[in-house]
């Protein structure tokens, strides 16, 4: 409304929407710090998910993985998930990879490399889309889900990695500021 400009007698004078700043894209001060530390938190959190998962495969720790099945004794860490749990339609093509030692491998290589890229901060998104594949692929290992139709934690697991590496996450109590400035991530962008 411009200064010439009245408004009717009894006509209710209305804020632009321009002028109210959107507080979920411009966090500043306070907030903006507690979102920060707030994500880090987050990050660090999944990737202790992840690496853990490794860590007690590897090792047969005794919390999802017998000793007797440990992946240095020769147990394999696809054999019980995808042999046993897997259910619904895809069950057949998992049944088929179960206990495959390629499949092991690249399974326990992912875990490993999300989990600490995820602690770290480094190489957000490539941990990011790996992360979201791997838990998209464990969904759909267990279709339809037990409690749910079709939403479960694999699904919040994916949305939220792919969002730390939007946000920026691995810069807050991580090494994603100096993994950016080395010269092969300034060459392959897609590494950050």
């Amino acid at each position: 409304m411009t200064t010439t400009e009245r408004p009717e007698r009894g006509a209710r004078h209305q804020t632009s929407t321009a002028t109210v700043p959107d507080t979920a894209i411009s966090i500043t001060g306070r907030t903006a710090t507690a979102t920060r530390y707030l994500l880090a938190g987050i990050r660090i959190a999944l990737g202790w998910i992840f690496l853990w998962a490794f860590l007690d495969k590897l090792f047969g720790l005794g919390r999802g993985t017998p000793a007797a099945n440990a992946w240095l004794d020769g147990g394999s860490p696809t054999a019980g998930f995808l042999g046993k749990a897997a259910s619904g339609p895809f069950a057949g093509v998992y049944h088929s990879m179960a206990g495959n030692t390629v499949v092991d491998a690249l399974f326990m290589t992912a875990l490993l490399g999300i989990g600490t890229a995820l602690i770290l901060g480094i190489g957000m998104r490539l941990a990011a889309a790996s992360g979201a594949l791997l838990t998209v692929l464990m969904w759909t290992a267990v279709l339809p889900p037990e409690t749910n139709p079709f939403m479960d934690d694999h699904l919040i697991y994916a949305a939220v990695l792919i969002l730390l590496a939007l946000l920026g996450a691995g810069t807050t109590w991580g090494l994603g500021r100096r993994w950016a400035a080395t010269p092969l991530v300034r060459r392959n962008t897609w590494l950050t």
